[in-house]
């Protein structure tokens, strides 16, 4: 699957789910902000195990930094669609954003909902065109005032955020799921898992019909959750 729809299934299992499952699992509270918030988030999550492919869609979106990144990711897991193709990289993502916000704090869970904006802001191609500076600058440029403009809503250690961040890694997986390659998701037992729905990235049935029915329901979802969450009541 493309970015786009990636960045699109992850904010679509957020909105769907995190409102009942997050409380149920967690015993966390959301209020209004706190799905619209993860929601975002979880797009960005939904690229994580990409990092693993220096030419992907992210490879570009902090400009050098994320492009070195993205090369060690690939070097360190074995190559694109291994080690973060699996349940244990969600594992790993989930646990490791929970201990990041338990014991560093605050400046963690700015850090980290700053490069899960820049990475949602890629995917969902709110930049101008380009693989250029002008785009991961302006990428920079928005992530900042978007994590500025979240800070006065995000509590210091959020704890949606490692629902949010595991949910956005898992959506990945399920979409790469639906292509030919498939995806090792119990690596590292190698074989790969599979129903392929989708034959080639950026086909019909992935850009016309599955990322507009996955954006709807984003939007009709939110609406019952966090914009007008009183017609659950």
């Amino acid at each position: 699957m493309m970015g786009h729809s990636h960045a699109v299934s992850g904010a679509m299992l957020y909105a769907g789910t995190a409102p009942f499952l997050a409380p149920m699992l967690f015993d966390v509270h959301l209020a209004p902000a706190d799905v619209l918030m993860g929601t975002v988030l979880a797009a960005g999550a939904a690229l994580l195990p990409d990092l693993d492919h220096h030419d992907g869609t992210i490879a570009n979106f902090l400009g050098p930094v994320s492009k070195v990144l993205c090369r060690f990711v690939a070097w360190a897991s074995g190559g694109h669609r291994h080690a973060t193709h699996s349940l244990l990289f969600v594992a790993l993502m989930g646990g490791g954003t929970w201990a990041g916000i338990s014991y560093l704090g605050r400046n963690f869970t700015l850090g980290m909902t700053f490069f899960l904006l820049a990475l949602a802001i890629r995917a969902l191609r709110l930049h101008p065109p380009g693989d250029g500076p002008t785009m991961w600058i302006t990428i920079i440029g928005l992530s900042v005032l978007g994590t500025a403009g979240m800070d006065t809503w995000l509590p210091s250690a959020p704890g949606w955020l490692p629902y949010a961040v595991a949910l956005g890694t898992l959506a990945h997986l399920l979409g790469d799921c639906l292509t030919k390659k498939g995806a090792p998701l119990l690596w590292p037992h190698k074989e790969r898992y599979e129903t392929v729905l989708i034959k080639r990235s950026g086909n019909a049935v992935e850009t016309k019909v599955l990322v507009p029915i996955m954006s709807v329901a984003t939007f009709v979802l939110l609406w019952f959750t966090a914009v007008s969450p009183t017609v659950l009541n």
